[in-house]
Parts: structure tokens; C-alpha cells; sequence
């Protein structure tokens, strides 16, 4: 079975016939489960008139309704307003299935498992950066290994991997890579109980070995910016942000390791899913029963993963607060360096929602989709409690990222779930071809944004045309109710693959 690498370059597939949409509201449509035959329930897709008028024939949509034939789904199969094709699920796809008689499926996880965002905040100003932007770049450039195949040149010892596999961020921290208040700002404190070692093949552990601590590729970045504008004040000042607030995002996951997890076990999937009588309309939705012993391998192989994840960004943060001490010739504290959030999104986690009516154990699928509990879920870390779990949102990098919390509607309406970042609005074989003949970085520049990359040609990858709007992307999912909005982010400097 071959799998294709969606970090890289990739055809996407013809959107065929549109499905039917029903408007609900202002940023909301149905498909309704009579659409296609075998959907078990809805799919709910959060878009306005803007986002909505491409994706009517766009194959992800009908992804949204292939979601909705897993056995065991549960409420609405949901499109996030960054929604845009990927394997199996959509990218922007949130699902949950039932425990007793629904499945597991690693196309709604993704390959890069865990594939998160941080953020830091520091007492820098804008003045400050653009003074010393070029050391800067060059520092963290430096400082943190990317681009393919990215390595550090220090191989994990087994006993180590073991460790990273089972503890992830906090086993960063036990080295000297952080501090308990950076595992007290991670979704999870850096760590799911539920890993299982045991199910990560050999080729898994070496394609990591020499990974933790790096950038990787593709839309993976490492990005200075400055509070450009606060929307709300008041959680802002919980979360230590103020206007003029210099931040760092680190946006990376789990590297060769967590991808290939997911392609040993999808490989695993695909061949006994008719064995338990789970019929699909693509092969790419693999799944098995939560229950079975497929199922259970892979969950504790992507809790692995995810723990390895959670450990990558630690220690990518301690280089970054090195690089940023020895720029500006202060410490830690001098800086005002401090984790503001870390979360991922791209996890299957169990959780308690209430669906029809009835409180649930589910599975939620989260592929490029973000955890977002309003405020006074005893998920929500304690400093937050009050204000919500922060949801970070990065967009491309020519033009900002968002600083928003957990709203109301995101329990009502999907699954404690929002957006994970601007989406795609189109291939990268497609933005390659619109930005033939541009030189990018220099293009950035001359607005202000000095960009390090290691093969800058792909620069064109990742381009603002290839994204949608990210702001339009934000505005949806607050007039939905999934998030609250707080700051917006402008970059200054941008580290990529």
C-alpha cells in the first residue's frame, strides 16, 4: 500500500459533482446524511460566504462525508473553517466515535502525529528585535535544526528513546531542557499515560533517533513576532501578552518517528479492517475497533508518538531561549521568557462530551483541528482556568497568527474543537507554479519579515497565496462560538524548513 508523504508536494485528487449544502446560519452548513448513501450522520462544515464559495467542489468536503460512514461516529462528522483535503480525513476534520462499538482510524490522526504549536512570550520590543533581527535569525537558524531530514548529529540511546516514548516533555525537563512551569502550560503536561513503547517498530525509533530537538519541513516554522493588535484585553494580561508583546510560535511535531507509526499501522489497518466487517468508501479511512488489539497497538503507539512530539518542542524551546540569551546578552528572566501555551492538533484522545442529550466517553479524532475547552473545564490548566484553554492558531508567514481561548460553542458544537491554522487554498504544486520566477524571501523582506530557510526554493511552498486568510479563518470560528479571540500576531522573523 503505498502512502503518500502530505508534507511534501502532492496532486490533489478531482473534486468530482458538489455535495449539497444547506445553510444553517451566517458560518454554518450541512450536509445532510442523505447525501451520500452509508453516512451515518451530518457533516457540519463552519465557512462564510468566502470560505465556502471554493469548497463546493473541493474533494475535502466529500471527505467530510466519508467521515461520516465510520462505525460508531457519533453527533456530526465537522469541517473546521481551515478545512482542506488530506488523507483520508479532511485536514480541519474532527470526529468522535463511540467506545463500545465505534473505531479508530490513524487518517484522522495524521501522519505527523502530534504535529502541535508553542508559544513564549517575551519583555522584548519590536525595536529590539528589528535592531538585532539579522544575529537573531541567524542565531536561532543555527540553533535549531531544519529542513529534511533535519538531524542534530546525537543519536538517542535506547534506554533514552524508551524514556522520551513514555515521558515525553518531562523527560526534557529531567535533562535541563525546561522547567515545571513549562510542562504546567502543555496540553497533558507533555505527557499521554496511555503510551505503549512496545507497539513503535525499530524503523520508527531510528527514523527519530536524531530528531528530537529539530524543525523539520513543509508548513513547519519557527517564527518571531509582535502583538500587532489585542482583542481582548483583560485574557490577554492572564496569558501574559500585552500590545507590543514580542512572541515566539514553534510550530513542529513528531518528525520520521510519528510518521512512521502511523504508516506501520495504517498498513496494519488496512489489511483486517473487512476482517471485523467495516466497510469503507476509501481505503485511505482504515480503521479497526477501539477495542481490538489493532486498536489498541496503535493508541498506544500514538500516545508514544505524541510523547515524542511534546518532547521535540521542549527541547527546540531551550535552544530557542539559548539563541535569544546569547543575542541580546540577558537571561531567562532578563528576557521575560515564559511559556505561554503548548497544543496539539493532530491526536485521537478519550474524552467526556454530551451527546443528544447523554454524557459520553468518546474517541475524538482531531486531525489538524484544535483542542479548545472553554473556561471552568477542569481540563483547562488552573492559571487559565478563568479565562480558557489558549488555542493558538498560526497562520502563513506572510501575514500573522493568532493568541485566542476556548469559547462556549466549542463544547456545544464540536467536540471542544476549533481551527488549527490558515489551511491551504492550494496545492503546493499549484503555489510553486504561481510563484515561479519570485524570489519569496526577498519579497518578505521588503515588507519587513527576514526569513532563514534551508532550501529556500521551497519558500514557494509556503507562500501567503498558497494559505486562505487567516483572519477570515479566525473571524469564523469566534461567530460560531469556538474560540474567543485575543491577539493577533505580525511576524518579524521566520525560520523554515
Amino acid at each position: 500500500m503505498s502512502l503518500p508523504d502530505h508534507g511534501r508536494v502532492g496532486a490533489v485528487p478531482s473534486a468530482g459533482p458538489g455535495l449539497p449544502l444547506e445553510r444553517i446560519d451566517d458560518v454554518r452548513w450541512r450536509i445532510p446524511r442523505s447525501a451520500v448513501p452509508g453516512m451515518r450522520v451530518d457533516g457540519l462544515v463552519f465557512a462564510d460566504d468566502r470560505l465556502i464559495e471554493p469548497l463546493r467542489t473541493d474533494p475535502a468536503l466529500r471527505q467530510v462525508a466519508n467521515v461520516a460512514m465510520l462505525p460508531g461516529i457519533v453527533g456530526r462528522s465537522l469541517a473546521m473553517p481551515d478545512v482542506h483535503w488530506g488523507y483520508g480525513f479532511p485536514v480541519g476534520g474532527v470526529a468522535a466515535t463511540r467506545l463500545e462499538d465505534g473505531v479508530i482510524s490513524p487518517g484522522g490522526i495524521g501522519f505527523d502525529i502530534n504535529c502541535g504549536v508553542r508559544l513564549l512570550r517575551s519583555d522584548l520590543t519590536e525595536v529590539q528585535v528589528r535592531s538585532r533581527a539579522q544575529p537573531l535569525a541567524d542565531a536561532l537558524f543555527g540553533a535549531v535544526p531544519s529542513g529534511v531530514g533535519a538531524a542534530t548529529g546525537v543519536r538517542l540511546s535506547g534506554s533514552d528513546m524508551e524514556a522520551v516514548l513514555l515521558r515525553g516533555a518531562g523527560w526534557a525537563v529531567e535533562r535541563g531542557f525546561g522547567t515545571s512551569d513549562d510542562l504546567e502550560t502543555t496540553e497533558e503536561t507533555g505527557r499521554l499515560a496511555a503510551a505503549d513503547p512496545a507497539e513503535v517498530s525499530t524503523r520508527a525509533r531510528g527514523r527519530g533517533s536524531e530528531q528530537l530537538g529539530t524543525l523539520g519541513s513543509g508548513n513547519h516554522f519557527l517564527e518571531v513576532g509582535v502583538v500587532e493588535r489585542l482583542e481582548d484585553a483583560a485574557i490577554a494580561a492572564a496569558l501574559g501578552l500585552a500590545r507590543g508583546t514580542v512572541t515566539i510560535l514553534i510550530h513542529c511535531g513528531s518528525r520520521g518517528l510519528g510518521h512512521q507509526v502511523c504508516t506501520d499501522h495504517v498498513a496494519v489497518m488496512d489489511r483486517v479492517t473487512r476482517r471485523y466487517g467495516i466497510e469503507l468508501p476509501d481505503r485511505q479511512l482504515a480503521c479497526v475497533p477501539l477495542g481490538s488489539a489493532e486498536g489498541r497497538a496503535y493508541l498506544g503507539a500514538m500516545a508514544a508518538a505524541a510523547n515524542f512530539a511534546w518532547a521535540n518542542r521542549q527541547v527546540i524551546v531551550a535552544s530557542v531561549r539559548s539563541a535569544l540569551e546569547r543575542v541580546f546578552g540577558a537571561g531567562r528572566s532578563g528576557l521575560g521568557l515564559r511559556q505561554v501555551y503548548d497544543v496539539s492538533h493532530n491526536l485521537a484522545k478519550m474524552e467526556r462530551h454530551r451527546v443528544d442529550g447523554t454524557d459520553l466517553t468518546v474517541c475524538v479524532h482531531r486531525k489538524g483541528a484544535t483542542r479548545a475547552f472553554p473556561r471552568g473545564h477542569a481540563d483547562v490548566p488552573e492559571r487559565y482556568r478563568d479565562v480558557g484553554q489558549p488555542v493558538l492558531i498560526p497562520g502563513d508567514m506572510g501575514r500573522a497568527s493568532w493568541v485566542a481561548v476556548g469559547g462556549p460553542g466549542s463544547m456545544t458544537e464540536a467536540f471542544g474543537s476549533t481551527c488549527h491554522g490558515a489551511g491551504r487554498a492550494m496545492s503546493r504544486h499549484a503555489a510553486v507554479r504561481a510563484e515561479r520566477g519570485v524570489d519569496v524571501a526577498a519579497a518578505l523582506a521588503s515588507r519587513g519579515i527576514l526569513v532563514r530557510a534551508r532550501e529556500r526554493g521551497l519558500l514557494a511552498e509556503e507562500a501567503s497565496l498558497a494559505y486562505k486568510n487567516v483572519d477570515d479563518v479566525v473571524s469564523v470560528a469566534a461567530r460560531a462560538g469556538l474560540i474567543i479571540p485575543v491577539a493577533r500576531l505580525r511576524p518579524l522573523v521566520v525560520v523554515k524548513g
